[in-house]
C-alpha cells in the first residue's frame, strides 16, 4: 500500500468533468484506488463516489493504491491531478 497527498488545483474542484477524468485515470490500474479527504473515504474509480466528497478547488486529498500497480497509480493520479484534470488550472 502507498499513499500520498495532492491539492486540487483546477478552479472548480472535483466537479463532473475533472471527476470524471480522474475516476478516469484510476480505472487504468489494477490496484484498488481511494482517497480521502476529511472524515470521507471515496472509491476514485467510482465517478459518483468521487463527487460525492464534494472536493473543492485548494482541497488537499489522500490517495491510497494498493495492488500490484499501486506506485504506478499513485504517481499516474498526481500528475492528472497537477495538470488540471482537463480544466485550467
Amino acid at each position: 500500500m502507498v499513499s500520498g497527498k495532492a491539492v486540487i488545483r483546477n478552479a472548480t474542484g472535483l466537479h463532473l468533468k475533472p471527476a470524471a477524468r480522474f475516476c478516469e485515470e484510476a480505472l487504468k490500474y489494477g490496484s484498488t484506488v481511494t482517497f480521502t479527504i476529511g472524515e470521507i473515504t471515496a472509491n476514485a474509480k467510482s465517478v459518483l463516489s468521487i463527487l460525492g466528497a464534494c472536493v473543492k478547488a485548494g482541497d488537499e486529498i489522500e490517495i491510497v493504491c494498493n495492488g500490484e500497480d499501486e506506485q504506478e497509480a499513485l504517481d499516474g493520479l498526481c500528475r492528472a491531478i497537477n495538470e488540471g484534470l482537463g480544466d485550467e488550472i
